[in-house]
């Protein structure tokens, strides 16, 4: 395995993506639509998601876990059906789901995910 760590996107507190060998991290991802619902914010993210992961040569196919945030458990229907509708039927990864207060008042949902390349 590589030790080679390459940082994408990064800015004052974070890098976006982080590949080290044949894993890619990305950090938590929020939606920049910040009146939409919470499914809607769900998609908006999972389209993010799906950029930040072929920016780093790799796709939903090949995710390994993913960690979601909402403000409001009561709310997880929503977000699972976005989730639903995205994720690959064949590879889910490993999640988990946790309520959570977040960043903002108005950010309804954070998704982080890793995957392999």
């Amino acid at each position: 395995m590589s030790t080679t760590i390459k940082r994408q996107q990064s800015g004052p507190v974070h890098s976006r993506i982080v590949e080290h060998g044949d894993i890619v991290y990305l950090a938590g991802t929020t939606a920049d639509n910040r009146a939409a619902s919470c499914k809607e914010q769900a998609e908006e993210i999972l389209k993010k998601i799906d950029a930040f992961l072929a920016l780093a040569g790799t796709s939903k196919s090949r995710l390994l876990t993913a960690t979601v945030w909402i403000t409001d458990i009561r709310q997880k229907d929503q977000m699972d059906a976005a989730w639903k509708a995205w994720v690959d039927p064949d590879n889910k990864p490993a999640r988990a789901c946790v309520e959570s207060r977040l960043g903002t008042p108005d950010t309804l949902v954070e998704i982080m995910v890793t995957a392999a390349k």
